[in-house]
């Protein structure tokens, strides 16, 4: 029996172990201090899910590793001894539960349709035991592995990033490797991310009766594309009928949905959008951008104000990929920049809004900026950066873009497919020597983070089959 054979025969414990995994709440909460006194950085859920992969991993006949209860990892040593290790970087948390399930999202529930149902079971907790299961089919195969193979288990990589920086300040960076929390057939570059605020203060304060804009709010988060805004305008009731024909009839002309309604002494003008990840901004339409488009038609009492819509809708407007600002960057390996304003908050004293840039591989965050203060000028709108992510790119003909590229070749038959670029973020940013390698096929529907998350069962033996072959290839004497 050939180690892919003893993978199709793994199946129903594999998915036992997916099982066990996914009846784990592993959100990530606050800090929790036990009664023995250990910290549990990321609460009682993800640490459940992190000992339980690890108890399976000693289970298996690996070895095992608890990072301070800030990660993991299943090792499968190398008798040639050394420090450099070949790393599977997974994460065990999983995104908040919203309304919607048909089914306990914590109990993996088998419809008979080909699919398992449960929060993680695709992002990432599936992919994680895919890659076990391969690790145990080359073990049990009697396969050597060159150097340490580390199945390593992050655990806030949907929040934030402690948990790999703490394990890397720790463990080291892997010699080359993988993160299975993409697509297939590869990602070989992902681009820079940059996080910044445009901002402009107001020194002038309108009288009271004047018609002012006392507060606009929209959006959540500046990766996402916002679903809704509403601005809160003061002014008179003559003032209040005018802005309500002017919406009427812009949203006849323009195609957009805006409704007015008198609230209070107040006026609130709604926007509504579609929502959207920040790196397919195009899949949505932002509400922050149809809001400030109507309001650039109304004149407030603030010209500081007027000015700040102004610059708004000539410089940002509907653009995706900076094209006004300053900032249309494009290369080859990643297309156009892309341009997302996330965040809008508006009042008396201060306007700003959050932007989210990712940016081509070949491009700085040096370059980003500078095309934008450009553009910025006299405009007294300041940037504040927020954050930055460098992107990362390995050429189509680095052997480790090679190898795993044939592994999945060899085991699906897909010559057509083409390693990618991608506007998101991988753990490929947090560790050193690693690509986004899978887990989605090319023929999978994505239903990450959302309700009724369902992963098939055929591509779950399917992807372990194509990371054992990577494996073998890429570590194993």
């Amino acid at each position: 029996m050939g180690y892919l054979e003893r993978i199709d025969a793994y199946k129903d414990e594999m998915l036992d172990a997916l099982a066990e995994s996914v009846s784990k709440p592993s959100v990530n909460a606050a800090p929790v201090k036990t009664k023995d006194g250990e910290i549990l950085p990321f609460g009682q859920g993800v640490h459940e899910a992190l000992i339980s992969m690890l108890s399976k991993g000693k289970e298996l006949g690996f070895d095992t590793y608890n990072d301070d209860n800030y990660a993991g990892h299943i090792e499968w040593k190398s008798e040639n001894g050394g420090d450099e290790y070949f790393g599977i970087v997974g994460h065990l948390d999983v995104v908040p539960v919203d309304s919607g399930w048909k089914t306990d999202p914590f109990e993996m529930t088998d419809k008979g349709d080909g699919f398992v149902y449960g929060r993680g079971t695709s992002d990432d907790k599936g992919p994680v035991v895919a890659c076990l299961y391969a690790l145990k089919a080359l073990k049990d195969e009697g396969l050597k592995p060159k150097m340490n193979v580390r199945l390593v288990l992050g655990l806030d990589e949907e929040t934030g990033h402690i948990s790999a920086e703490h394990y890397t300040e720790h463990c080291g960076h892997p010699a080359l490797g993988f993160t299975p929390d993409a697509d297939f057939p590869l990602v070989n570059g992902e681009m820079g991310i940059l996080v910044f605020e445009l901002a402009r203060k107001f020194s002038s304060k309108p009288g009271k009766d004047d018609l002012r804009l006392t507060k606009l709010e929209g959006g959540t988060a500046h990766n996402a594309v916002p679903a809704y805004a509403k601005a809160v305008i003061a002014g008179s009731k003559d003032q209040y009928d005018l802005i309500a024909d002017r919406a009427r009839l812009f949203c006849e002309e323009s195609g957009y949905k805006v409704k007015t309604r008198k609230q209070g002494s107040a006026l609130t003008v709604e926007a509504f959008g579609a929502a959207a990840h920040g790196a397919h901004p195009e899949l949505g339409l932002n509400a922050v951008s149809i809001l400030m488009d109507f309001l650039g038609k109304i004149s407030f009492a603030s010209e500081e104000l007027n000015e700040f819509i102004a610059f708004y809708n000539d410089n940002i407007g509907f653009d995706l990929h900076g094209e006004r600002i300053g900032c249309y960057f494009e290369d080859k390996p990643s297309g156009p920049l892309i341009f997302n304003v996330g965040v809008a908050n508006i009042n008396e004293d201060i306007a700003s809004v959050a932007v989210n840039i990712r940016y081509p591989v070949s491009c700085t965050d040096e370059q980003v900026l500078s095309g934008i203060e450009s553009v910025l000028g006299e405009s007294r709108v300041g940037i504040v950066t927020r954050m930055v992510q460098y992107p990362l790119y390995m050429d189509m003909d680095h052997p480790m873009v090679v190898k795993l590229m044939q592994a999945y070749i060899d085991e699906t038959g897909d010559t057509e497919a083409q390693p990618m670029t991608i506007g998101g973020g991988t753990y490929a940013k947090m560790f050193n020597n690693i690509l986004a390698y899978g887990a989605a096929f090319p023929e999978d529907e994505n239903t990450m983070h959302q309700a009724d998350e369902k992963f098939s069962v055929a591509s779950f033996m399917k992807m372990a089959r194509v990371y054992a072959r990577a494996v073998e290839s890429l570590c194993c004497e």
